[in-house]
């Protein structure tokens, strides 16, 4: 009878999903450089540690978060936690490429739609 091989570990994300990896990426930063700038504002950080955060691998606490945004994101964590910069259709995307007066057109408009359903 065979013996059944189990895997050591699995490489499923243990943490919630963010979107770290695309906003560095879309900023054109290594992990090394990233992992360097976080370093200098909250004491210590390695681009190994910063990958497996990336990866969903290890925990990250407010203040790193609050580093890396501020490096990436000009300080706005919650765009690390639930806005993927790489997604063309996403609605922070349009929202970006707005200018002010169709910025409160698009706010009509979604009011509207959620208000009548159509």
């Amino acid at each position: 009878m065979a013996k059944k091989v189990v895997p050591r570990f699995k490489h499923r994300p243990a943490y919630r999903k963010t979107f770290i990896r695309e906003w560095r990426q879309q900023r054109g930063m290594s992990l090394e450089i990233l992992a360097e700038r976080v370093g200098e504002k909250i004491g210590s950080m390695t681009h190994a540690s910063l990958s497996r955060i990336e990866r969903g691998l290890q925990p990250y606490s407010q203040p790193i978060l609050e580093a890396i945004a501020d490096e990436l994101t000009g300080g706005d964590v919650a765009s690390l936690l639930m806005r993927n910069p790489a997604d063309p259709e996403g609605i922070w995307s349009i929202w970006d490429q707005a200018k002010p007066g169709q910025k409160a057109q698009i706010v009509e408009v979604a009011k509207t739609l959620l208000k009548t359903g159509t």
